[in-house]
């Protein structure tokens, strides 16, 4: 897999693979070829160039070479022989890791899995998860997933897999241990708050098909649209519910409801182009990187623009409404009386 240009980002507050910040700010190393990384920060490429002309300090030179030096000694003398590219990748875990909890390395596996996940088809339980001081912890289940289904809460904790501590795991490993065959069970262990003793729920694995815009009347006037989450087909489903809303109520309706809640993300391009089907202009969002060349500004567009023609839209968020659902509450809410 080859290192790609400036690609679109992936705004996901927690997620099976964990991929930005709520603000966009978050960093992904992506792996391609063994040699190489493609690094991809809330969407900026970072500039090998400029990255080259910050020439490391003595102080930075001297603790490479200790990495090493400690590298070199766990290879030689460590009493089973290590998987010296574990190792590595531990080592960039672990940098990641002291950034802020949603920065992460992804190896070529997961980078696929990622790009599987964002087209909205992909095999496990069903909920997004993030590491948080040592603890695996569900951001919120997906709809109609088996996670959901089997009452998996947001803000649970999960202690154990199949009877074994996820102490020592990484994110990427927890995650790993709860895919598998489909039909296939696994033995999860809840600490949730407001409950005194661990909660033993056991999920059946799936293939999980996450169809991100649902949609239904309320009475014959409101168009209640519910996005779980900003895949590939996202913004071409709601132009279709919304389509499909006016066309039913006539004359009737009155306004929309977006709902957004337990929504943790996904593609930033998604957003944006949800975002533009209720604004006719303005700006959506802004990427500030730490170079001022690095901004970049999103702005709404005239066309297709304003979708609802600007009848009145109410926009349903809760703790699980993360990320690329922020950015869309956040834009409609301080462009609303541009609309």
């Amino acid at each position: 897999m080859k290192a790609v240009g400036k690609p679109m980002p992936i705004l996901r507050k927690a997620a099976f693979v964990l991929l930005g910040a709520a603000a966009g700010c978050a960093l992904v190393l992506v792996a391609a070829q063994p040699s190489s990384l493609s690094f991809i920060s809330s969407g900026l490429a970072a500039k090998a160039a400029t990255s080259a002309n910050r020439s490391p300090n003595a102080e930075t030179y001297r603790q490479l070479q200790l990495f090493g030096d400690l590298f070199e000694q766990v290879r030689a003398h460590y009493v089973d022989k290590p998987d010296e590219a574990k190792l590595v990748a531990s080592a960039v875990n672990g940098m990641l890791s002291g950034l802020d909890p949603h920065s992460s390395y992804m190896d070529a596996n997961s980078f696929r899995d990622m790009q599987v996940e964002t087209k909205g088809e992909f095999g496990g339980l069903g909920m997004e998860v993030t590491m948080e001081d040592g603890q695996l912890k569900v951001v919120t289940p997906i709809d109609d997933t088996p996670a959901a289904k089997a009452g998996i809460l947001a803000n649970d904790v999960i202690t154990h897999l199949n009877g074994e501590s996820i102490q020592n795991l990484s994110l990427d490993q927890a995650i790993d241990r709860m895919r598998g065959p489909v039909n296939t069970a696994v033995k999860l262990t809840i600490a949730r708050k407001g409950v005194e003793k661990p909660l033993e729920i056991s999920i059946v694995r799936d293939v999980i098909r996450v169809s991100s815009v649902r949609q239904h009347l309320d009475g014959d006037d409101v168009g209640y649209i519910r996005l779980t989450q900003f895949t590939e087909q996202t913004t071409d489903g709601l132009r279709k519910a919304m389509s499909e809303i006016t066309a039913h109520s006539g004359d009737k309706l009155k306004g929309f409801i977006l709902d957004l809640r337990n929504n943790p993300g996904g593609l930033l391009d998604q957003a944006i182009s949800v975002s533009n089907a209720f604004l006719n202009r303005g700006e959506i969002v802004s990427i500030r990187g730490r170079e001022a060349e690095d901004m970049q500004r999103f702005e709404a567009k005239p066309d297709p623009g304003d979708l609802s023609k600007g009848k009145p839209l109410i926009i349903l968020i809760n703790g699980g409404s993360a990320s690329a659902s922020e950015i869309v509450a956040g834009a409609l809410q301080d462009t609303s009386v541009q609309r």
